[in-house]
């Protein structure tokens, strides 16, 4: 087992999971509202890690998988009840997402959650005040567990990210034994999510190199490991090599991403909820030869880290990636998902809006995130 201490402290290796009493008390949160999902539930992770704390601790088990405006209310309401002093994010994304909104909004004016969006200024917004964190990571895909950002659909049906130093998780129980029972799907769908992190950090055209090392080190675990993962959930060190490869990825979060996540996040406002990694997966070939023009020496780098010749172009890459998506079994486009077509228009036009959109290594208009969005509803981006 590992201590890591970089953006916040990172108790990482099989067994982390029983360090969750020591964090909360060097934290010092004595009441904790444990916040998760159903599928969480199901799998007996609660169990395990309510087993591990008194009696007694409030649990909120209701998150959505894209979790909105009403459902942080609804888990402000049950940390109120409970007299509490800190949150536990126990799942993937979702979760450990919400339970960053729920430190903010217990702790601040929260009537309108979006103003405390980056995009509408709200980091300016955000104080000291906010209620300590400890995040749980039961997938490896977000690195929500690492980073300052929480996604939240709001009231008005955008999709935006709340984002603050105050809403990094002062702890992270990094564990890659609460992974092993995670199905084959959602096992492929989190884990291209953070290869998605690791490629959109290299392509931003910001200045910092020790983003990139970061980045490059994480996609060239997660290109090796996340097929065995899928193969066989029960190969520990796949999981391992997956669960720092997600946190990587956030780890390298400062840098920027780009259009795939503004894509992405536009489209998880809908309401059939398609799942974030899922999305990033099928949008990653597209947005790869959309900026073929501006990568230049990001290909090699990429190449790589991904296996390829030395001399493999954009094409190449979104090639591989499209063969990947298809031997993990993720959806061949995004209409396999519920999206329909009457979708995409608003979709482009609100990734315009996304702060992702700003680090793309390449401008892109409405049209061209039409055509994105295009080619990956037909399936037609590899």
């Amino acid at each position: 087992m590992a201590l890591i201490q970089y953006i916040n402290r990172v108790q990482f290796g099989a067994g982390a999971l029983a360090e969750l009493p020591a964090e909360l008390a060097l934290v010092g949160i004595t009441r904790p509202l444990v916040v998760t999902d159903a599928g969480v539930v199901a799998a007996g992770l609660l169990a395990r890690l309510l087993a591990l704390l008194p009696s007694g601790v409030a649990v909120h088990a209701a998150v959505p998988p894209n979790p909105n405006e009403a459902a942080v209310r609804e888990a402000t309401a049950a940390y109120r009840a409970g007299g509490c002093d800190g949150v536990v994010g126990l799942g993937g994304g979702s979760p450990l997402d919400l339970a960053k909104a729920v430190a903010l909004s217990a702790t601040h004016d929260a009537t309108q959650l979006a103003r405390y969006a980056v995009v509408e200024g709200g980091l300016g917004r955000i104080t000291a005040a906010a209620a300590p964190v400890i995040a749980v990571p039961t997938t490896a895909g977000t690195g929500s567990e690492v980073s300052r950002g929480a996604l939240i659909v709001m009231a008005d049906g955008r999709k935006l990210s709340i984002g603050s130093p105050h809403l990094i998780p002062r702890a992270a129980i990094c564990d890659p034994e609460l992974t092993l029972g995670l199905p084959p799907g959602l096992t492929a769908a989190t884990g291209m999510d953070a290869m998605a992190h690791c490629i959109e950090t290299l392509c931003s055209p910001r200045f910092n190199p020790v983003a990139d090392a970061i980045a490059r080190d994480g996609l060239r675990r997660a290109w090796a490991a996340l097929p065995r993962a899928v193969e066989d959930g029960s190969d520990a060190d796949a999981r391992r090599e997956m669960m720092l490869a997600s946190m990587m990825g956030a780890l390298a979060f400062p840098k920027g991403l780009g259009a795939v996540h503004a894509l992405s996040h536009a489209l998880g406002a809908l309401a059939v909820s398609p799942h974030h990694g899922t999305l990033n997966a099928l949008l990653l070939p597209g947005v790869l030869r959309f900026n073929a023009p501006v990568l230049g020496a990001v290909l090699p780098v990429l190449a790589e880290a991904m296996g390829l010749p030395p001399g493999a172009d954009a094409a190449a890459l979104a090639d591989a990636i499209a063969a990947l998506n298809h031997r993990l079994g993720l959806p061949p486009g995004l209409a396999a998902m519920g999206i329909t077509e009457a979708d995409l228009a608003a979709a482009a036009a609100a990734a315009l809006r996304d702060h992702h959109h700003l680090t793309n290594p390449r401008t892109a208009r409405e049209d061209d995130y039409r055509a994105i969005l295009h080619s990956a509803f037909h399936g037609t981006a590899s």
